[in-house]
């Protein structure tokens, strides 16, 4: 193989499903590409996670795209078997908490520059040296390894643009004292408008620093923050999972961040490979036996986390409407019973973008991750939006407000989304066809920017120009 490859990419995803997901896809499209070969670069911890989640995978594959490994120890995937899984180091101990964002960024930035010099390095010696280093915007500070070792770099933002444009203009919004050095608003009752039109105001419960965690914790996230926007101008470029026609007003404002997205295994390359629990394909099969538009899809991403009393109404509010419901439940996150609702099936895991896409859905009870969104998006759902933290409030506003795809719960005096307010947010989103028309338009816009000639199709094919002049 190595007399055949004339490029060979590094992709670095910050450690958190979220963002592995989208830059796995990304590197399925590369790997498609003659003469390319991708190391693709997870923390120990989450490799383990991933390679433990493909292990139950080939159990059940027969595609012909199951793992194996390298003489050099690396996990092998895809079809053309040129995606290399490897690992360093996160910095933290085994038993440390690596939901806590703040300390996982911390450890990170501490630790993770000089292992990442070192992986180089060997590569360099011992493989196809490395032609590009492609980061995740959350790991810029790979811009500055890769320019120390005369690598060229990029940086993916696998969230929404609006996002990197905020973070853009941090400066300003601290010149203009908007909000302080220290990333909290200066004045509790402002808002922060980006753009005239086109983009929703932000408040303090929409800046994506300010729902993460305690004042400590936002204040260290909010400096990771800044310095990961600084080395992202260090990249040769920028590219974001996005579409002009889903977020025009945003790209507007930061035309360096070309859009090329949304990033679909639809596109040709199948499952991601890159989840940390084994997906459970039953679901596919159940619904199948369901009549189109009917079931109600719950799923809320790889962090969120609601307590016993909360779940309990949201299985009360599923069952109050009547209809069939597909609810992912992670390990570990609820006791509830899952042979208790007859017309509810529980499952840990499933291959979201396959569920979302099959016409039995009716519509998507979401934490509003970015990838949810553009997934859901995608396949023409409405919403019906639960956000935890981070970007997800400001993407239920995108939902609600600018797209209108969507309406969001609303939470009683205690801070509890009731049942009935469950069903009667479902059966007010089922029953607007304005929302359903909006989505299916969207739908058509988003797949139009993938398709062939269309424009995320084109800065991809830019970038991989650019790659290989």
């Amino acid at each position: 193989m190595s007399d055949t490859i004339t490029q060979h990419v590094v992709v670095i995803p910050y450690p958190a499903q979220g963002h592995v997901n989208p830059l796995m896809l990304f590197s399925h499209k590369l790997a498609q590409l003659d003469g390319f070969k991708i190391t693709f670069l997870n923390t120990d911890f989450n490799h383990k996670r991933v390679l433990s989640a493909l292990a139950l995978a080939d159990d059940d594959d027969d595609d012909g795209h199951n793992s194996s490994t390298s003489s050099r120890g690396a996990t092998l995937i895809g079809p053309k078997k040129n995606i290399s899984l490897v690992s360093i180091p996160d910095g933290l101990d085994p038993d440390d908490d690596r939901t806590d964002i703040a300390l996982l960024c911390e450890a990170v930035l501490d630790n993770m520059p000089a292992k990442l010099e070192e992986l180089l390095r060997n590569i360099n010696a011992l493989d196809n040296k490395v032609t590009c280093v492609i980061a995740d915007s959350s790991m810029a500070w790979a811009m500055e390894v890769a320019s120390r070792m005369g690598t060229r770099g990029a940086v993916f933002w696998p969230a929404a643009a609006a996002i990197f444009v905020l973070e853009l203009n941090i400066t300003r919004l601290v010149d203009e004292g908007l909000i302080d050095s220290d990333g909290f608003f200066t004045n509790k009752e402002q808002k922060i408008y980006l753009s005239s039109e086109g983009l929703p105001g932000l408040d303090e419960s929409s800046i994506p620093w300010s729902c993460i965690g305690d004042l400590n914790s936002q204040k260290s996230i909010f400096h990771f923050v800044t310095k990961c926007t600084e080395y992202s101008k260090l990249a040769d470029w920028w590219l974001s999972n996005t579409a002009y026609d889903v977020e025009p007003a945003a790209l507007s404002l930061a035309p360096k961040l070309l859009p090329i997205g949304p990033l679909l295994e639809s596109q040709g390359h199948g499952d991601s490979e890159a989840q940390f629990w084994a997906q459970d394909h039953s679901c596919l099969t159940w619904l199948d036996s369901q009549l189109p538009c009917s079931v109600i899809y719950v799923a809320f991403g790889s962090l969120a986390v609601h307590d016993e009393t909360q779940l309990n109404e949201l299985a009360l509010g599923l069952e109050l409407t009547g209809r069939p419901f597909l609810w992912v439940i992670r390990p570990g996150m609820s006791k509830l019973q899952k042979d208790e609702y007859p017309r509810g099936k529980m499952l840990s895991w499933v291959p979201q973008q396959k569920v979302l896409s099959h016409p039995s859905i009716a519509c998507f009870v979401s934490h509003c991750g970015w990838n949810s969104t553009l997934e859901g998006l995608s396949n023409g759902v409405p919403f019906v939006c639960w956000p935890y933290f981070a970007d997800q409030l400001f993407n239920m506003r995108y939902i609600c407000d600018i797209w209108r795809v969507g309406l969001s719960f609303e939470p009683d005096e205690d801070g509890v989304v009731l049942g009935e307010e469950v069903r009667r947010k479902v059966e007010q989103v089922l029953g607007d066809e304005n929302i359903r028309t909006r989505a299916l338009e969207l739908k058509e816009m988003a797949r139009e920017n993938i398709a062939e000639g269309g424009p995320s199709s084109k800065n991809f094919n830019d970038f991989v120009e650019w790659l290989n002049a």
